[in-house]
């Protein structure tokens, strides 16, 4: 099955390139597993000018990681700085971030953020750094509508306009995309429409849980012939999920 498959999100698709567009900073969020990085990392592949940090738990990994962007996309400071990419990482953190302060300001750059876990004061003074000595927006993925992982960068993005949120399917649009993609993963069982049935239940139209369990569907401990067995895989899906978070 293809796990980069997007399904029915043109709406936020077209709200996440509007905001890029604006150039102004703005928060996207969503529960685990919505396909916030994926739609994410599809709009983005348009957008050569904003530098995505897939990993952003602390300020050493995102100056890492722009270092690396603007090197490749032949940025005059990060070419004089570094010349190739082997060279970034015997940067200190500290030389890094201000190789990359001046390299932000010789372009339109802006900056996304992504899987963050709640920075810290310190952390939101080098993004307030780069927003403002850099005048480059610099936006971030959060895990739920309360936001709780982005930390002290929260004040940063109160204005509701700069908020866009990806939500579960309702449970139409969750049927939908549940039997598309057991047509996708060719699964077949004599109970096939009662299994996709409950998985609508379960996932509350969360789409990574509908992938997850049309995967289990295939693993000959949830099958007794061309019978899916519902519940066993309803509970260790329940307890794999639970362990993850």
């Amino acid at each position: 099955m293809d796990q980069a498959y997007i399904f029915d999100r043109e709406e936020e698709r077209q709200r996440i390139e509007q905001l890029i567009l604006k150039r102004c900073p703005f928060l996207l969020y969503g529960p685990p597993g919505v396909g916030k990085s994926l739609l994410l990392r599809s709009v983005l592949s348009r957008f050569q000018f904003v530098l995505y940090s897939e990993k952003s738990s602390t300020t050493n990994l995102v100056f890492r990681s722009l270092a690396l962007r603007l090197l490749q996309l032949r940025n005059p400071r990060a070419k004089k700085a570094f010349g190739d990419e082997a060279v970034i990482a015997t940067k200190s953190a500290i030389s890094l971030k201000g190789i990359v302060t001046e390299a932000l300001r010789q372009g339109e750059y802006s900056v996304m953020l992504d899987h963050m876990n709640r920075p810290s004061y310190a952390f939101a003074a080098d993004v307030r750094e780069i927003m403002g000595w850099g005048s480059t927006p610099v936006s971030a993925v959060a895990r739920s509508c309360h936001m709780e992982d982005t930390g002290f960068l929260q004040p940063l993005y109160t204005d509701r306009s700069q908020r866009c949120a990806i939500k579960n399917f309702d449970s139409a649009t969750a049927e939908r995309f549940a039997r598309e993609i057991a047509e996708r993963a060719r699964l077949s069982a004599t109970n096939l429409n009662e299994f996709l049935n409950k998985v609508v239940e379960f996932s509350a139209g969360n789409p990574g849980a509908i992938i997850a369990m049309v995967d289990m569907a295939a693993y000959p401990k949830y099958r007794t012939g061309d019978h899916i067995k519902i519940s066993p895989l309803y509970i260790d899906f329940r307890m794999s999920s639970g362990a993850a978070q």
